[in-house]
């Protein structure tokens, strides 16, 4: 049973009508959905129901079948615009969003302070002038905004050290600080504590949480009710490739009307 989804006009993040399938095996059926700026959308649902490829595709690291994805209005996907496509198109609206893994992706060579200035050294290099005419100043701003998101984490002591001398909720919030590095518009979580034990899931859902106040828009796909109950401004359902149901944490915790999500909810 689909209820009623969300649209908005001028919503930051808007999904229409997406579509993804690998060989005969139809994973998203036509999604929809927006979410508006400063808001936290919590992505609920049982293994195989499409979450997780929801998020790829938002990050483009899935190409969608058909549907649209729009940020502030502009579509940065469209299936029946091939331009959108074109990998420098793709490069570029890959930077409106950011993804922080399940398993933290932490480059292990690397220190954490290196972690975080890796992808804006590479991006400063491509996208800003200033960096042939006065390289040792741009690096510096990107070193001090790095450390910055360590000291709101609570990490700048370990700036030197590497991923395997962290715990994995330090590794997680390091993630969280390299996913903000190029100030996207929408940050993006898939199951960010599902690898931690429950005390290092709660240090990482502080962070989240104190994103939210900060107004971070995001999407968090999340098997924690608790938080999505606690933080989500909305909450999606979903099985089959569908959203089952969607509204407020209140309706769709309190009072569900999907037999599929009263089953979900009672497990």
């Amino acid at each position: 049973m689909a209820s009623e989804q969300y649209t908005q006009e001028n919503a930051l993040l808007e999904v229409k009508e997406l579509t993804k399938s690998f060989g005969d095996t139809k994973v998203l059926r036509g999604i929809s959905f927006s979410l508006e700026k400063g808001e936290v959308l919590a992505i609920i649902g049982s293994s195989g129901s499409g979450k997780t490829t929801l998020l790829r595709c938002l990050n483009f690291l899935e190409t969608a079948d058909g549907g649209q994805i729009l940020v502030g209005g502009t579509p940065v996907f469209d299936a029946e615009d091939a331009s959108l496509l074109l990998p420098k198109n793709i490069r570029k609206n890959r930077l409106t969003f950011g993804l922080v893994f399940q398993n933290f992706q932490l480059f292990p060579q690397y220190t954490v302070l290196q972690n975080l200035t890796l992808a804006a050294v590479l991006s400063a290099k491509q996208n800003n002038p200033q960096y042939k005419t006065d390289k040792k100043t741009v690096l510096e701003e990107i070193d001090n905004h790095a450390l910055d998101l360590l000291k709101r984490i609570g990490l700048a002591e370990k700036k030197d050290n590497y991923p395997c001398e962290l715990s994995g909720g330090q590794q997680q919030r390091v993630a969280i600080a390299r996913a903000l590095m190029l100030t996207p518009a929408i940050l993006c979580f898939d199951e960010p504590t599902s690898a931690l034990d429950p005390e290092l899931t709660k240090e990482v859902l502080r962070v989240i949480r104190d994103l939210k106040e900060n107004g971070n828009t995001m999407v968090v796909v999340t098997h924690e009710m608790d938080f999505a109950r606690d933080v989500a401004d909305k909450v999606i359902f979903m099985a089959g490739g569908v959203i089952e149901e969607s509204g407020t944490p209140t309706e769709v915790f309190s009072s569900p009307k999907s037999p599929l999500l009263r089953s979900f909810l009672s497990q």
